[in-house]
């Protein structure tokens, strides 16, 4: 005897399809964007205006910033453009609260369109499962790790929390290790003081700004290994509880 799928079924599965409608359609206009867009012109193009709106340009700046987030662009040349524009003291603040809103605006979208379908698969995976509530318990540490490393992409980072058990405060506290690195493409584009010169081969740079350089790859590859250890640990502990 077969059963007949309810409404709420139904609802369910078109509230998905649409969900990865919209995932899809994403990926495909940023792909397509990529191919016929000249990203590093536009986002100096948007910053030459930005340095040219006297008192609104924070709020257009951390406007263009949370877009830029969104849409995997690379959050490097933005930091240098706030630096170029507002110099090291407030280009920190305000990149740093761009990129924080940017991250968090990310993370709740990867969870809203991705999270309960990936617990559904989990359901199926009692290993995989584990690591995942294993890792959203030192969410806060494993965050602030991955946010310090430059081998994991920032963008991509934002995403992937939202379809873990990370909690929304462990990803907005850890979110805090993106500081130093953003301080760094800050005071790099502070060098430039100019906005056309963001993302070229031109860019000024200084002994300073290269021992400065050498100090965050040290810190990035100490991190790296850090939250690769650590990770790793916490699977192996998850793992053998569920055995």
């Amino acid at each position: 005897m077969t059963t007949e799928p309810t409404p709420s079924r139904v609802s369910r599965k078109i509230k998905y399809l649409f969900r990865y409608f919209l995932v899809a359609a994403l990926v495909t206009v940023m792909i397509v964007a990529a191919k016929h867009f000249n990203i590093q012109a536009l986002i100096r193009t948007a910053l030459m205006w930005v340095d040219n709106l006297g008192t609104w340009k924070p709020i257009a700046f951390i406007v263009i910033y949370n877009l830029a987030t969104v849409l995997f662009v690379p959050g490097s040349i933005v930091s240098m453009g706030g630096g170029a524009v507002f110099g090291v003291f407030w280009g920190s603040i305000y990149v740093f609260i761009a990129s924080t809103l940017g991250a968090t605006s990310a993370f709740l979208i990867g969870r809203y369109l991705s999270r309960h379908w990936v617990a559904k698969q989990l359901e199926s995976h009692p290993k995989f499962k584990a690591i995942d509530e294993a890792v959203a318990k030192e969410g806060f540490k494993i965050v602030f790790l991955t946010r310090l490393s430059p081998v994991f992409p920032f963008n991509l980072l934002n995403y992937a929390f939202g379809v873990t058990q990370v909690s929304l405060k462990d990803y907005f506290f850890g979110s805090f290790g993106m500081i130093p690195g953003s301080v760094m493409y800050v005071y790099f584009g502070s060098l430039a003081y100019d906005c056309t010169l963001i993302g070229t081969t031109i860019q000024p740079t200084t002994p300073q700004a290269e021992a400065v350089q050498w100090v965050m790859r040290i810190v990035g590859l100490i991190a790296t290994v850090t939250v690769a250890i650590y990770v790793a640990q916490i699977a192996k502990k998850a793992l053998e509880k569920k055995i």
